[in-house]
């Protein structure tokens, strides 16, 4: 009766039944990561500082806020320091750095000058790449206080004078700049302006003032 009828409607068990889990306890880190065994899987930036609980199995790490899933990550089994992160738990600022590769600085250097591109390339050249993208980010932002012109002006005068060119000595520099060139533009109008003052001084006593109306 079982082979003939009931055999051929049976269906295999779902593999695997079921998965044993290990529940532990975290807080967020301010990079946004847990460590679970040295390995560190990102989590919303939301929750940074949060506590949170993490369900490990033999595969997969998932992170819970108040019995609700926030992250889930496929387990990591490589070298112990690791990371998993998914973009979209990043702040805006940070995944901005993702996109921020050689050459996208190499084609913004271009629209500078031929001396922020060499300063690019010597940057580029002589650090690790992680390193060399954090200066010239940074020197990206300079543009929120410099213009382009004198930015590349800076680089000149850095890649003239330095045999180890540095982000730290171009701010320097452009600090130096800047304050000479408001120095220039407050003695030009200070000129202007006793000019001014001289003028009318002369003129009211050189014509005689009231004098020339008696």
């Amino acid at each position: 009766m079982y082979n003939e009828e009931e055999k051929s409607k049976l269906i295999p068990l779902r593999y695997p039944r079921y998965q044993l889990s290990e529940w532990i306890t975290a807080k967020v880190q301010l990079n946004y990561h847990i460590q679970v065994n040295r390995m560190y899987y990102s989590v919303p930036y939301e929750y940074v500082q949060s506590d949170v609980d993490i369900r490990i199995t033999k595969d997969l790490i998932e992170v819970y806020f108040k019995d609700m899933r926030i992250a889930s990550h496929k387990k990591l089994l490589g070298e112990i320091g690791e990371f998993s992160t998914n973009p979209n738990h990043m702040p805006e600022n940070h995944r901005k750095f993702l996109e921020h590769t050689p050459d996208q600085v190499r084609d913004w250097a271009n629209t500078i000058g031929s001396n922020t591109e060499r300063f690019v390339e010597y940057t580029l050249d002589n650090h690790v790449e992680k390193k060399a993208l954090t200066i010239l980010l940074s020197l990206k932002n300079l543009t929120k206080y410099y213009s382009d012109d004198l930015i590349e002006k800076g680089c000149e005068t850095l890649m003239s004078i330095s045999r180890v060119p540095s982000f730290s000595v171009l701010k320097t520099i452009l600090k130096r700049m800047k304050d000479s060139q408001k120095s220039k533009e407050k003695g030009t109008l200070n000129e202007t302006s006793t000019d001014n003052d001289y003028g009318f001084v002369r003129g009211a006593k050189y014509f005689g003032g009231v004098k020339n109306e008696e």
